[in-house]
C-alpha cells in the first residue's frame, strides 16, 4: 500500500528532510541506493488472532521510502508500507500518514528550516515573491519586462508563472536585472 507527497524541494533536500523526520520520531532506518530508505520492522499492534498465534504468526510492518525528482526543483516522496501477517482490514492504520503524520511533519520541518532548493548563489540575485505575485509580476518588478519570466522559470527549473508560489526564493541572473534609472542631466 503506497502514498505519495509532492514537495517544492530538490530530491536531495527532500531525502534529507525525510531522514530528519524519521530520526526525530526515533524510527530506525537503512539508507539504500537511489534515494531510498527502508525502516526496520516494527511489531504491529494488531494481534495474530487465535489461529495465527497457534502457527507462530508475528504481525509486523515497515516503510520503504523513495524520493524521485519531479522537475528541477520539485520532488515526490513515495512511501510504501510493507506488512507481514497484518489483516487486510487493518492496513490503512499502518500508512505513514496515519501512523506518523510523516508528510505533515516533513512540511512542518521544511517551513521551520527551508532547504536551499539548489538556487544558484552567484551571478544573480535571489528574490522572495511578494504575496499574490507570480513569475510574470516578479519579472516586471525585478527586470522591468514581464516577458523575462520564461528565462527566470528556465533558470529555476519551473514551467509556468505560477510554479514559484511555494518557493522560498527565485533566482534571477544579473543579465536580466534592471539597470537603476539614471536621472537626466540638468542644465544649470
Amino acid at each position: 500500500m503506497g502514498e505519495q507527497h509532492d514537495v517544492p524541494y530538490t530530491a536531495n533536500d527532500s531525502f534529507l528532510l525525510t531522514q530528519d523526520v524519521l530520526r526525530g520520531e526515533g524510527i530506525l532506518f537503512e539508507v539504500k541506493s537511489d534515494d531510498k530508505l527502508v525502516t526496520l520492522w516494527k511489531d504491529a499492534d494488531t494481534g495474530p488472532g487465535m489461529f495465527g498465534s497457534m502457527v507462530g504468526l508475528h504481525p509486523q510492518y515497515r516503510y520503504e521510502i523513495e524520493v524521485v525528482p519531479n522537475g528541477a526543483r520539485n520532488s515526490r516522496i513515495i512511501v510504501n508500507v510493507r506488512t507481514e501477517d497484518v489483516p487486510d482490514q487493518d492496513l490503512d492504520k499502518y500508512k505513514a500518514s496515519a501512523r506518523l503524520n510523516l508528510f505533515g511533519k516533513i512540511d512542518d520541518l521544511a517551513a521551520k528550516f527551508p532547504p536551499s532548493g539548489g538556487t544558484p548563489k552567484e551571478g544573480g540575485v535571489n528574490y522572495a515573491l511578494l504575496p499574490n505575485e507570480d513569475l510574470k509580476a516578479l519579472a516586471r518588478r525585478a527586470t522591468g519586462n514581464e516577458d523575462n519570466w520564461r528565462q527566470i522559470a528556465q533558470d529555476n527549473g519551473l514551467k509556468s508563472p505560477a510554479d514559484a508560489a511555494n518557493l522560498p526564493s527565485v533566482w534571477i541572473r544579473n543579465t536580466l536585472l534592471s539597470e537603476p534609472k539614471k536621472e537626466a542631466p540638468t542644465d544649470n
